[in-house]
């Protein structure tokens, strides 16, 4: 199955012809507006501080600290490049663990006592990249997400899961080779960890970061308590047990670290694992045809949105007096697709079952949707990196019509940092810079190498790590499948 690369659609006219023939009613503005009265100039008030634009950096993860949890050269230029970017947000920079278990690998940063100095100077180093470039950070909100990978946590070898869940699930176990009870976190265990987070969101008080996301996303812990309809005791069955982990942090944070704010990034939907298929180029198919109970999000067949209890959710961080929320679904270790909409999948992976805009074009429909049912929350939306050139038209028009409040930029900032530098300033984007989401920023951490853009970025493409990825590619499933 094959889909016109969006590079190929040359002017708008095209562009909008694509989404007519896909029947994808995706807002665009023919020419992004610059200056103080540009919709994606617009500052924004959370309860966490002062936002000059609506630019948002989403955390890049890049497989590339040390094994005792501290950052690295490739770390510290990473966190450059998000001062460099222009936005205004940085959602939590990066996925930081809470606890050694709760690793996706080996080199994911952690935050306790003996690294909290570094996670310090890695903020140090974005504002100031930051105030050199642009003159001032009064208005750079700078937060850190925490997590536990839960399920899919790799804290000793690259290659290994080691999986603490929350229930048993029957596709995913059988997927990610769960074959026992021994990796199911008791209530005791789960009260234990609430106690890591609320210690760990003292920590990143004291590096200075204003804010904290409690990461409920792409199926690591947080996000997994939600789909635990038939775990038993007090974190599973209702929506009051489900979302109780989270609603003890927040009271955690209140009582221990009071001033701190708090954010939330949240897989708004799921849809049931998918795999590849039978037929000559491996497209993506569904594991289960029917009857899926486990998505947070899902209508109960696996494959539809209800966001009823997606709202309810939001409405739950109001009363906690949280305003701030980052929309995104799915999870890229079981359904890609859906939550990273790419025309190359990574080499683990399988080839897209749709045009990948219908992807970009699901995300910010549903996040639209939750925003116009919660109003009062500032949402940021995710999942635009496919749209390419015509990125920063659909983001303004997504802003000005109020179907977002802010826009997340992910893959895109790996290969082209400084994009919402560009657009600020009306300057021609840099094609050679987009990205094009061939993947290999999955592709390397799925085959124990460190994260980037090596088919653009020039500090990536003369790393060694190129030319072990170009052999992968060369023998993957996919290798019929000419990128460049």
């Amino acid at each position: 199955m094959s889909f016109p690369r969006v590079s190929t659609l040359k002017s708008p006219e095209q562009f909008q012809q694509r989404l007519n023939d896909l029947k994808l009613s995706l807002p665009f503005d023919e020419t992004p507006t610059t200056g103080v009265a540009a919709p994606l100039e617009q500052p924004l008030t959370s309860k966490c501080g002062e936002i000059g634009n609506r630019w948002c950096i989403l955390p890049m993860e890049g497989w590339d600290g040390t094994t005792d949890g501290q950052p690295t050269d490739l770390t510290r230029r990473r966190w450059q490049n998000f001062g460099l970017s222009g936005a205004k947000l940085i959602w939590g920079g990066e996925a930081v663990a809470v606890r050694p278990d709760g690793r996706a690998n080996p080199n994911q940063l952690m935050i306790n006592p003996a690294t909290v100095g570094e996670l310090e100077t890695l903020r140090v180093l974005l504002e100031q990249t930051h105030q050199d470039r642009f003159g001032s950070t009064d208005d750079l909100l700078i937060g850190l997400q925490l997590t536990h990978s839960g399920r899919f946590a790799r804290p000793n070898d690259k290659k290994k899961l080691e999986p603490r869940t929350v229930y048993r699930h029957p596709l995913l176990d059988l997927k990610f080779g769960v074959t026992n009870d021994e990796a199911l976190l008791s209530d005791n265990d789960i009260k234990r960890l609430i106690d890591d987070f609320v210690e760990a969101c003292r920590l990143a008080q004291k590096a200075g970061f204003r804010w904290v996301d409690i990461k409920h996303c792409h199926g690591y812990l947080g996000h997994e308590f939600l789909s635990g309809f038939d775990r038993a005791g007090e974190f599973g069955g209702s929506f009051e047990n489900r979302t109780r982990f989270l609603r003890d942090i927040v009271a955690g944070i209140r009582a221990e670290v009071p001033g701190l704010g708090i954010g939330v990034r949240l897989s708004v939907f799921d849809f049931v694992p998918f795999q590849p298929g039978i037929s000559d180029d491996r497209t993506g198919v569904p594991q289960q045809a029917s009857g899926y109970r486990y998505a947070f999000g899902g209508d109960g067949n696996g494959l539809g949105i209800s966001l009823i209890e997606p709202q309810r959710f939001l409405e739950l961080l109001k009363t906690l007096n949280i305003d701030l929320v980052c929309s995104t679904c799915g999870s890229p270790y079981y359904n890609p697709h859906i939550q990273r909409p790419a025309l190359f999948p990574p080499s683990d992976g399988y080839q897209p079952p749709e045009d990948p805009l219908v992807g970009v074009h699901r995300q910010i429909a549903a996040t639209a949707e939750l925003k116009r049912r919660v109003p009062q929350m500032i949402v940021v939306g995710s999942g635009y990196s496919y749209l390419q050139e015509w990125l920063p038209n659909v983001a303004q028009a997504i802003v000005r019509l109020k179907m977002a409040d802010s826009v997340g930029l992910g893959r895109m900032v790996l290969s082209y940092p400084d994009l919402p530098a560009d657009v600020s300033a009306g300057r021609s984007l840099a094609r050679k810079k987009i990205c094009r989401t061939f993947s290999d920023c999955t592709t390397a951490p799925r085959n124990g190498m460190v994260s980037g853009c090596y088919p653009l970025d020039p500090f990536y493409k003369a790393r060694p790590e190129r030319d072990e990825l170009k052999k992968l590619t060369e023998a993957s499933a996919f290798s019929e499948v000419k990128r460049m």
